[in-house]
């Protein structure tokens, strides 16, 4: 299976210094499934081609599937002829500086856009190819081979002599290829684990997220695992719980998600805490910034679902941690509308985007559960303001920003929810806006602070 890289830059022949590959040399390099060749067809002032050739082990090309019983399909595959996820293990095994964008020659150029052509003469391909590279800026090409040039009456076969044209950098070119190899193809050669969602954030960081197929692409990347592809589908929306929300499909210069995590940090520090409560955290990521600050000493992630605390357990690496760090944090499945003597006596407890996942029947519940018997000396709650949604074309009227959303309040409603908890339990509240301020609406978010 083939690979090459084209360039015009001038003078072309730099491009070896971003492959960290001399043109004058051909390369060879054992990697899983076979042999990888690197080697230029054409080195010129005014026109470079690198080329990564893999000759494939037929016998160790298996699909992700695993092994199949009828053994001769070890032997009788397309895995040595069409590209595939051998061919994205390859590249990052041999081509892994150029991946990373760096350069120690040519630091300049590394970090330039500059005219590239990539093909790709057999590859696998379900679905339609500039669905998936239009997006991130390439023209693409997608010839169909036919099944036998012999018989033209028999159609089409399921593989393309693909072309990328586009000018970006070597190192975001290289990165779309390695994840969308396996995502055109649908399959993978190896067990996908978890260790696969770091490599798929890694690859796609600063363009993935914002991607219209983004779904697709972690579904299909990671073998249609379903726990790894809301685990990275999290990740990549950079939110907990609302992984789909319009908001953070948003193009801004700081997610929502992230200046909302701010403010709770914040509040959690103008509070003094060190025992901190994170109810309904979900994968983690608040929790995430909890174990980066050294002020805060205790932290318990709380959720009802075992999913997602497994999911949180993964993203913070708490198998990896050092003992002293590993002792901060513990992960509590518990159900908020019930009382759980675990979470009495902690400085600060976190509501961040909960209370609307919770039916209003049963916030009267939560409030007991949360300010009535856990009683933490502060209460940090935040949800979306409804007023808002006028403000995101995507949304359509009356639709709310998650499918899982019970309600979302406007600002009285939160208001008033706010003064009868805080009356009720013993609290005073102060309210805050998350986010830019419209001068009609609001702010996206709105957050209370409850004191004792």
């Amino acid at each position: 299976m083939l690979l090459t890289i084209t360039t015009t830059h001038r003078p072309a022949t730099d491009l070896g210094y971003l492959l960290v590959k001399h043109p004058g040399r051909l390369q060879s390099f054992e990697v899983s499934g076979g042999t990888a060749h690197v080697f230029y067809p054409e080195a010129g002032e005014d026109r470079c081609t690198a080329a990564l050739l893999l000759e494939a082990d037929p016998a160790a090309a298996r699909t992700a599937k695993g092994p199949d019983t009828f053994t001769l399909r070890q032997h009788v595959n397309d895995r040595p002829y069409a590209a595939s996820s051998l061919l994205a293990v390859a590249l990052g095994r041999v081509l892994r500086t150029a991946l990373r964008g760096d350069s120690r020659d040519r630091p300049e150029l590394a970090a330039t856009p500059i005219p590239l052509e990539l093909r790709i003469p057999a590859l696998r391909c379900k679905g339609d190819a500039a669905t998936f590279f239009e997006p991130l800026g390439w023209t693409v090409e997608a010839a169909p081979i036919p099944l036998d040039a012999a018989h033209p009456e028999w159609g089409p076969s399921r593989y393309v002599d693909l072309t990328l044209r586009g000018t970006m950098r070597l190192a975001d070119a290289l990165n779309h290829v390695y994840v969308l190899l396996p995502v055109l193809d649908d399959a993978k050669h190896y067990w996908v684990s978890s260790d696969e969602v770091e490599k798929l954030i890694r690859a796609g960081t600063g363009w993935l997220a914002e991607h219209p197929a983004k779904g697709v692409i972690a579904r299909r990347y990671l073998a249609h695992r379903t726990s790894l592809t809301n685990e990275a589908l999290s990740r990549l929306s950079d939110v907990d719980p609302d992984a789909d929300s319009v908001i953070e499909r948003a193009p801004r210069p700081e997610s929502l998600a992230a200046l909302r995590r701010a403010a709770v940090v914040r509040q959690l520090a103008e509070a003094g805490a060190s025992r901190v409560l994170d109810l309904g955290c979900g994968p983690g990521a608040l929790l995430g910034e909890l174990i980066r600050d050294r002020r805060f000493t205790e932290i318990v992630g709380a959720d009802v679902s075992t999913v997602s605390l497994e999911m949180a357990a993964r993203r913070l690496r708490l198998d990896r941690l050092p003992d002293r760090q590993r002792a901060r944090i513990r992960l509590l499945q518990t159900a908020l509308t019930y009382r759980d003597d675990r979470l009495r006596g902690y400085d600060v407890a976190v509501l961040m985007e909960v209370v609307e996942h919770v039916d209003p029947s049963r916030l009267p519940a939560l409030a007991a559960s949360v300010f009535g018997h856990a009683a933490p000396r502060t209460v940090v709650v935040t949800t979306p303001n409804v007023e808002y949604n006028v403000r995101y074309p995507g949304l359509e009227h009356g639709r709310m920003r998650h499918h899982d959303h019970r309600f979302e309040w406007d600002r009285a409603q939160f208001g008033a929810w706010c003064d009868d908890v805080a009356a009720r339990y013993g609290y005073t509240v102060t309210r805050h806006g998350i986010g830019e301020e419209d001068l009609e609406v609001g702010t996206s978010t709105q957050m209370a602070v409850f004191k004792k």
